[in-house]
């Protein structure tokens, strides 16, 4: 098969494409003929080995296909069906071994685009918006990176809960974009920021901060948030936030830090099934729409995660083979 394989931790340019041989699926797993994969920014921190993996591996934990092979002991799958997942490591390549327990079934009219480039961002959104901070109807949040791949199923699931939303973006056609999605206001990044979030909010500041940039957004996260407000750090596209001292949450308002990862917040079969079939009912249905922005060759890969690093995308990325 054709898989891109990284033999050395680096930039893009370390993803390379390769031969390498079939996979077989062992008790408990399915074969997926990838169809659509998905690119996200957990793959390009562990590249650049801010996650450490042993080397070589094969990138990639999002995807959809049809599977073409049953390990023993799967009862819930058959070969033919259509199937999505977000953590099965080794899935930019041709054909991906997935765990039967973390694979879902695709329902009908939801496309292999839109399947294999949703899961991990939309279970993301769900997450941080029923059980890392809920907002309550009229409640104002603030999310950045409002035209990403998290930021507008985010948005969009917030407004539909009637939540007011403020959202950062970096250009004309992301501002336009997450106004689509849902956001009340649409703010530039800058040093001002947090001023301008407490000007549209009465002085009082937001209720939550759905913060996936990072480095670069996590002070004017602090500054934007009214008493008792909570902070979830979820991503760091910009980097890491450095170490800072607990006592500042203290006269800052009894603040709430959390830095959530979707692994926690999908920990049994259970947990993952409502907050997948959330998603892909609410895309079934229209209710929720999402954007996949670009699609590239599997074996423009480096071109994909450049692009992407680059801030030069909006909505979902994917890979087809």
């Amino acid at each position: 098969m054709r898989a891109i394989q990284v033999i050395e931790i680096g930039g893009p340019e370390v993803l390379r494409s390769a031969d390498l041989p079939d996979p077989k699926p062992g008790p408990g797993d399915l074969l997926v003929r990838t169809a659509a994969i998905g690119v996200n920014f957990i793959d390009t921190y562990i590249r650049t080995g801010r996650y450490p993996v042993e080397l070589p591996y094969v990138p990639g934990a999002e995807g959809t296909g049809e599977v073409v092979a049953v390990g023993g002991d799967v009862t819930e799958f058959a070969e033919g069906d259509i199937v999505a997942w977000a953590d099965a490591p080794g899935s930019y390549a041709e054909l991906a071994v997935v765990p039967a327990a973390k694979a879902i079934g695709v329902p009908a009219g939801v496309e292999p685009a839109v399947a294999a480039s949703v899961l991990l961002k939309g279970m993301t959104a769900h997450y941080l918006l029923t059980s890392v901070y809920e907002p309550k109807v009229g409640e104002t949040v603030l999310v950045h990176a409002g035209a990403g791949g998290v930021g507008l199923i985010l948005t969009q699931l917030a407004a539909a809960r009637g939540v007011r939303v403020i959202s950062t973006v970096s250009t004309d056609e992301k501002e336009t974009l997450a106004r689509e999605a849902g956001a009340t206001d649409v703010l530039r990044y800058g040093a001002d920021l947090a001023e301008r979030v407490r000007g549209l909010t009465g002085g009082d500041g937001v209720a939550a901060v759905y913060d996936g940039v990072g480095a670069d957004t996590f002070e004017a996260s602090l500054a934007a948030l009214r008493i008792r407000g909570t902070l979830a750090l979820f991503g760091a596209a910009s980097g890491p936030v450095p170490p800072f001292d607990l006592q500042r949450l203290n006269p800052a308002g009894s603040l709430f830090v959390t830095r959530p990862t979707l692994a926690h917040y999908i920990r049994d079969r259970s947990e993952l099934m409502w907050r997948a079939g959330d998603v892909l009912e609410a895309i079934a249905d229209g209710s929720l729409t999402v954007r996949v922005g670009a699609s590239y060759p599997l074996a423009e890969a480096e071109r994909a995660h450049r692009d992407l690093e680059g801030r030069r995308t909006t909505g979902s990325i994917v890979l087809t083979p």
